[in-house]
């Protein structure tokens, strides 16, 4: 059964093509994944899908009896409204008398006392009553509390509050923009679930790789303002699209190849009979003008990342360290040693403290209890969740550039716009006013100030939000050929898989548990946070306001030290010097093995420097070991 329908629809933006006589039908019980780059127009789709953006030439044909909603990529605006007035909205009329019928509550003047009486009849009438414990049935199983403020509650929090204003008038058709950003992993295997088992269609916008497989039984690529469909999972579309576009560039090596012949014979001049040359003239430039249209493909983002000096070998050391705040603990008893090189996975629910740890690794958050110890000569980078570096007003040369035509990149001068292409900004693009970027295209423009910086430590808080999965993809090779130390919040499965070496589990009272492995390896080992979103709801209430922490039961008192000897108390003083030192040697013995013309020396003495190196390496681990085991 048909639902919605796009037939032969255009849509132009000034000289950019968004829809190219595109088809596309929407039947009951289908599952579109709709992938594409950053700003082709997916969300533009979506909006023609809705009936707010109107097309140049082609129909739109909605069943009248369709009832549509859509998550839209945007969080909800902050506000004074209350969650359970902002869901109710999701219900239109219904919606707009309950939350009236709410507002009068408790009224005494007779004209209040009228109005929720007229108000009464109408809900009656509409069936509003049940509507109602729709509404509340739907916050209980986000977990969320009807009568917060929009404006107290942290990103991941008011994304609930937005799937749930979606899902609760019970849409034929559902259109999700980018639905799993901020949701935390147990709410997104929640929605998984709940979105397997939901009668209607839906046409959803993601970059989650795992959560796309789990739902989609058909996928839709735009590209250059044309829709390509196939049926199947993204695994299957993975495939087949690999061999349309080796196919396509096969196709297309052999017309420039022939066109190339006929340019060739049209410069040494026409030799036959004129009526069979001026027919080879007219296809030379019919072939010519199909050159002209091809559309080539968008390229990759040129992504690098400027490593700066190698830090030290230790990272960061936390020996039993705890965060409280008002006297209410947030990261409790936490120890761990990062090493140079490591690439460390932060995995929780939203509002359990995850950048509460970061800060506190990074030195600025000094812990209540225990110590944190950071390394030398480290360089940070450090992307907030926020995303507040960027002035909506101010351009990408302003926010990116400082307003210069010229950035130095890894000690060379690139001009600005050179440099923002590689990110994939036209030069109309890098111009315009950074709020009316897409949110891929903002999140494109966080990583390209990032990397501005040379550093050994990168710290990324939920990196993956709106970025098209080929840039996702890019990015994941960029970490991996990272030479320095990598530190991430994210709740991409699929990209902690690809990228992270260990892991730190914190859970809902706020303890920190280190595992070896990605987050499947975790998985496997039987990790899990909560099953459900319903159970976290009392235990993550007060985490909600973005600025206060969870609840949770004081921590035990730590086992008793043995007492040190006298010389071991001696040897515990001298090792931090002796570690200085010995990192110190390693920095400069690595630095002239990496030089060009190191090589270019005898083998004796290449030999012995090597050799030299490795045991530099040993005895700096034995330190760090023994270090450990003395404070341990």
């Amino acid at each position: 059964m048909t639902l919605l329908r796009l037939s032969n629809a255009e849509l132009h933006f000034g000289t950019q093509v968004m829809l190219d006589n595109l088809d596309l039908t929407i039947a009951k019980g289908e599952r579109l994944g709709l992938l594409g780059r950053n700003g082709v127009g997916k969300t533009t789709l979506f909006r023609v899908l809705t009936g707010e953006q109107q097309l140049d030439d082609g129909e739109r044909w909605l069943d009248p009896t369709v009832k549509l909603a859509r998550l839209e990529q945007e969080l909800p605006v902050e506000g004074d409204s209350t969650v359970f007035d902002w869901v109710a909205g999701g219900l239109d009329e219904v919606g707009e008398l309950l939350v009236a019928y709410a507002e009068l509550l408790g009224a005494e003047t007779e004209s209040d006392l009228a109005r929720m009486s007229q108000i009464q009849e109408a809900l009656d009438t509409h069936d509003g009553w049940s509507l109602q414990n729709r509404v509340e049935t739907t916050l209980s199983q986000l977990g969320l509390d009807g009568h917060d403020k929009l404006q107290e509650l942290s990103g991941g929090w008011r994304r609930r509050v937005a799937l749930a204003r979606a899902l609760v008038s019970e849409p034929d058709v559902l259109l999700l923009d980018e639905p799993t950003n901020h949701l935390d992993i147990p709410t997104i295997i929640w929605l998984e679930q709940q979105l397997q088992n939901f009668n209607g269609a839906i046409v959803l916008i993601t970059h989650d790789r795992r959560f796309l497989q789990a739902i989609a039984n058909r996928i839709g690529e735009l590209d250059r303002g044309r829709l390509t469909l196939w049926e199947g999972n993204y695994r299957d579309f993975l495939k087949h699209r690999a061999e349309q576009l080796a196919a396509e560039a096969t196709a297309n090596a052999l017309f420039d190849k022939k066109l190339a012949q006929e340019e060739a014979w049209i410069r040494q001049g026409i030799k036959a009979r004129r009526t069979r040359n001026e027919g080879r003239v007219r296809r030379l430039k019919a072939m010519r003008e199909d050159q002209a249209a091809r559309r080539g493909q968008v390229g990759k983002a040129n992504i690098s990342l400027e490593n700066a000096t190698l830090s030290g070998k230790l990272v960061a050391e936390v020996k039993d360290a705890s965060v409280t705040y008002d006297d209410r603990p947030i990261i409790s008893g936490v120890s761990t040693i990062i090493q140079r090189g490591d690439r460390v996975g932060i995995v929780g629910r939203n509002g359990v403290g995850k950048t509460t740890l970061i800060k506190m690794l990074l030195g600025d958050i000094e812990p209540s209890t225990g110590h944190v110890k950071t390394g030398t000569k480290l360089q940070v980078a450090y992307s907030d969740q926020l995303r507040g570096h960027l002035d909506p007003n101010g351009t990408l040369i302003d926010n990116i550039c400082g307003g210069q035509e010229f950035i130095e990149i890894d000690g060379k001068k690139r001009h600005a716009i050179g440099y923002l292409g590689d990110f994939l900004f036209s030069p109309d693009r890098v111009r315009a006013p950074t709020k009316v970027l897409s949110g891929g295209e903002r999140n494109r423009a966080i990583l390209a100030k990032l990397f501005t910086q040379p550093a050994n430590l990168l710290v990324l808080d939920e990196p993956t939000n709106d970025l098209d999965i080929e840039t996702l993809e890019l990015l994941e090779e960029v970490l991996l050929e990272f030479s320095g130390t990598v530190v991430l919040v994210s709740h991409d499965r699929d990209f902690m898989d690809r990228v992270v070496t260990s892991l730190l589990v914190i859970d809902e009272q706020g303890n920190v548990e280190e595992q070896a492995g990605s987050f499947s390896d975790w998985e496997a080992r039987g990790g899990t946070l909560l099953s459900t979103v319903g159970e976290a709801r009392g235990a993550t209430k007060a985490s909600k306001q973005s600025n206060q922490p969870d609840e949770k039961p004081a921590s035990q008192p730590a086992l008793r030290k043995r007492k040190l000897s006298y010389k071991e108390q001696r040897e515990l003083e001298e090792l931090p010097a002796l570690i200085a030192s010995l990192e110190e040697e390693q920095v400069l013995l690595e630095t002239t093995t990496s030089s060009a013309s190191f090589f270019n020396g005898g083998s004796a003495e290449v030999g012995k420097t090597l050799e030299q190196l490795a045991q530099v390496g040993e005895s700096l681990d034995a330190a760090l070991e023994r270090l450990i085991e003395l404070e341990g």
